[in-house]
């Protein structure tokens, strides 16, 4: 399910939760508002979670609050579902009042075209979104992502079958093109 939402702007705070819940990737970040997730962040030590509730207030107007229920307990519900090896996309409400413009079209492509076990060149995409020609503008979305995983940028390759490159780290989108099905799994 998709929440269509503009920016915060008008000066009205938006309250959120947020947590962060432990994966086979390592700590993740999570935030949602009463409009569904609006914020993931891989590799979620003190320090990184620290920034993005420094960066949430300052764009949400309001201080998120530390909650693992409600507004975010759907979300590592179907998280813990999806890292069990549960086949299938993620399918939350999501907020998508953090993006803008290319880069929320873009994303909203990706989340509607590019389904669990496949991946799609920058190049494609592009064109998806009737911008051909808009490869490193979409490699750009990508790396502004503010819901990785859920709007799954690790699908996103090279036309030549190079990974590309990755927010969270070639590593941790290895393994989660591996847990789809897509590349194999490590020996060790």
């Amino acid at each position: 399910m998709d929440i269509e939402a503009g920016s915060t702007g008008g000066g009205r705070a938006v309250p959120a939760e947020w947590t962060v819940i432990e994966s086979a990737i390592g700590p993740l970040f999570l935030a949602a508002t009463a409009r569904g997730l609006v914020r993931v962040e891989f590799h979620a030590d003190a320090v990184r979670r620290d920034r993005m509730l420094s960066r949430l207030s300052g764009q949400l107007g309001a201080e998120p609050v530390e909650r693992a229920s409600g507004l975010l307990a759907s979300a590592i519900r179907r998280l813990e579902r999806y890292f069990a090896g549960e086949p299938g996309d993620v399918g939350l409400p999501l907020d998508w009042s953090l993006t803008a413009g290319f880069g929320r079209q873009v994303l909203r492509a990706l989340a509607t075209t590019v389904p669990y076990g496949t991946v799609v060149g920058y190049g494609e995409l592009a064109r998806r979104v009737g911008q051909p020609g808009a490869g490193q503008a979409v490699g750009a979305a990508m790396g502004s992502n503010p819901l990785p995983l859920v709007v799954p940028c690790h699908r996103v390759v090279e036309s030549d079958g190079g990974l590309g490159g990755f927010g969270g780290g070639l590593e941790t989108k290895r393994q989660l093109l591996a847990l789809e099905g897509v590349l194999p799994a490590p020996l060790f």
